[in-house]
């Protein structure tokens, strides 16, 4: 019987974990599937998730609304195979984590410090979701290419 290999675990990093990582993570999560596990969280947590990002993922079918703020502390005993940086804070801070393999940097703009009316920040928001979307969701294409390449059943 052969072992059992371990999803890899992949985690979003951005400063307060309360837009953008959550975004990533659940944009990420889908594309993969059962592929890896998914997580984000952040270098100074905001303590909560933004309702516009909840709003946004939900207009594209995702459920955003169980994720909490977490602290990257939380993942520092894990064992995380890639650690995927959202801003630059969070890419000029971030630790390295036990077993950690890879490490990218796709920045976003911040869509919580967008200005204007409910409506304009919306359109940030939506904007930002849609980069993430298009950047994330190749990316775990080439991850399951990857995959399959190695033999890996999917």
């Amino acid at each position: 019987m052969q072992p059992t290999k371990e999803k890899p675990k992949i985690l979003i990093l951005c400063t307060g974990n309360s837009c953008r990582s959550h975004i990533a993570e659940a944009i990420l999560q889908k594309a993969l599937g059962e592929f890896a596990d998914v997580h984000s969280a952040g270098s100074n947590p905001a303590g909560y998730v933004h309702p516009m990002a909840i709003q946004v993922m939900n207009e594209i079918g995702i459920d955003i609304s169980n994720h909490r703020s977490k602290h990257l502390n939380e993942f520092l005993n894990t064992k995380i195979e890639t650690v995927i940086t959202v801003c630059s804070n969070a890419e000029k801070n971030c630790p390295l984590f036990p077993g950690q393999l890879n490490h990218h940097h796709f920045p976003f703009e911040d869509p919580a410090r967008a200005e204007g009316s409910n409506d304009e920040k919306l359109a940030q928001f939506r904007k930002v979701r849609d980069q993430m979307k298009s950047v994330f969701e190749a990316y775990a294409a080439g991850r399951i290419d990857q995959a399959k390449a190695s033999g890996f059943k999917i």
